[in-house]
């Protein structure tokens, strides 16, 4: 019996087909994942969505995260713009997309800014982040409790600038939250992401989305983001008349079916959205509710002690001869230091001399640390002698000094640039206990209440009587 055998050309056939499907299984398993979200930016109602709550990679879309909390930082007084940074050689050695940073080189921390929203410079991105908390993994820390405060509820993040890495995830949900929160809370840097280029200190940089922003009618931004596993991201906002969207697109194939698919959803949303809408922006993030605060450039936590907590008092370490806390735990400090307080006793040195170490391993500095006199109803630091300071603003009224004292010195904490020199006071009344800080002036007063009051702290400025 004469076997068969394939002609050449089935030979050849059947080889293009195994290529054919070998190429098709790959370029199938390495295709990103497509998301979408539309929301109204006005309202924040969700106009579409598609995938919106699946966790995937947001590549340099990670960036708006870094930048918002430079951002943050900024507002606080935490650091400066002109803050010259040092760069690290990890910053430096950070693959493309880059700015060219060098190890040792010092530059202004407005152009790292600049170069990381419009250039997407991943060396940027690194030096913001440990120029803010030291090192990288800190700052990712920071950037999830940042990211827990604003409501990003799936969003995890291992790194500042967003290139791949085992668990660094977000949702397209998440980023359009993010995005919103930057022209809200922002509104004074938010033009950074609209420059066509701008000068990054070391060169004019050019904006990785001016071709979107050149080509859709009202584009003003915001970050465009890529890897090989997250495909070409966007997160896009455009106003028209009264009204303004944000689309975010996951997983473009290229930048152009990106640009054209966030189009689309942009159209889409501005059809949908209604031609007048009453503004609801955004809350700003609530550091209480994830158990931590902002205080100088630390993060401390906010687990308060009962009243008549009996733990022992938290002592520091010395090392190398240099006193130092190995857990901060500022807020616990305060509540035992009032506690001491209201109780007297000699415990009552000990308190304050913890309450002195606390501040200063809040980067207080050792000359400005105030004279502190904890009564039963009085907590005063040093008077300034300069200016007509008869304003005064009031932070709240309380059931208990207690609680009024402890937020008299939570507030000055967190607001040390405004408030430094002020006197604080607990003032007793039939309605209760006023927290109160005098010695402002007018334009003081004002300017703490406005911070405050974007921190969501109740502020009342008050004049002289």
């Amino acid at each position: 019996m004469t076997k068969r055998r394939f002609k050449p050309k089935n030979k050849v056939i059947c080889k293009l087909f195994a290529i054919f499907l070998l190429v098709f299984i790959i370029n199938n398993a390495n295709a990103a994942t497509y998301a979408a979200m539309v929301v109204d930016a006005r309202t924040g109602e969700a106009l579409h969505s598609k995938r919106a709550d699946t966790r995937l990679h947001p590549a340099s879309l990670t960036k708006m995260m870094t930048l918002y909390i430079a951002f943050e930082a900024i507002e606080n007084g935490e650091i400066s713009p002109d803050k010259k940074v040092r760069i690290s050689r990890k910053a430096a050695l950070e693959p493309p997309s880059k700015l060219g940073l060098k190890e040792g080189q010092r530059i202004k921390l407005r152009y790292l800014i600049r170069a990381a929203a419009i250039r997407s410079a991943n060396d940027a991105a690194t030096a913001i982040g440990e120029a803010l908390e030291g090192s990288e993994a800190a700052f990712a820390r920071r950037m999830n409790r940042t990211a827990k405060a604003l409501g990003m509820t799936r969003t995890t993040f291992k790194n500042a600038h967003g290139l791949t890495e085992t668990g660094h995830l977000s949702t397209a949900r998440d980023m359009t939250t993010l995005g919103r929160h930057l022209f809200y809370d922002f509104p004074d840097y938010y033009h950074l992401f609209s420059r066509l280029k701008h000068d990054a200190g070391m060169k004019i940089v050019p904006n990785t989305n001016r071709r979107f922003l050149k080509a859709y009618k009202g584009a003003d931004g915001i970050k465009t983001g890529y890897t090989r596993a997250a495909g070409f991201n966007l997160v896009a906002s455009a106003e028209r008349g009264n009204e303004r969207i944000i689309a975010t697109v996951f997983g473009g194939k290229t930048v152009s079916t990106r640009n054209a698919q966030i189009k689309k959803l942009l159209d889409l949303g501005f059809n949908k959205a209604p031609s007048t809408a009453a503004l609801k922006k955004p809350l700003k993030p609530n550091y209480d509710n994830v158990g931590e605060h902002i205080i100088g450039t630390k993060y401390v936590q906010l687990q308060s002690i009962a009243k008549n907590n009996p733990r022992p008092f938290l002592r520091p370490e010395i090392i190398n001869k240099k006193t130092q806390w190995t857990s901060i735990d500022l807020q616990n400090e305060i509540n035992v230091a009032l506690v001491a307080a209201h109780q007297g006793g000699t415990s009552r040195a000990n308190s304050l001399s913890a309450l002195k170490e606390a501040l200063i391993t809040a980067n207080v500095n050792s000359k400005e640390i105030p004279t502190i006199r904890l009564g039963k109803l009085e907590v005063v630091s040093r008077l300034s002698t300069h200016g007509d300071q008869g304003w005064s603003i009031n932070v709240g009224r309380f059931t208990t000094s207690y609680a009024a004292e402890k937020m008299l010195l939570k507030t000055a904490l967190t607001e040390i640039a405004t408030l430094e020199g002020a006197s604080r006071k607990v003032v007793s009344s039939k309605l209760g206990f006023e927290a109160t800080f005098l010695g402002l002036t007018k334009e003081t007063a004002e300017r703490a209440c406005r911070r405050l009051t974007a921190r969501n702290v109740n502020c009342q400025a008050i004049g002289p009587s």
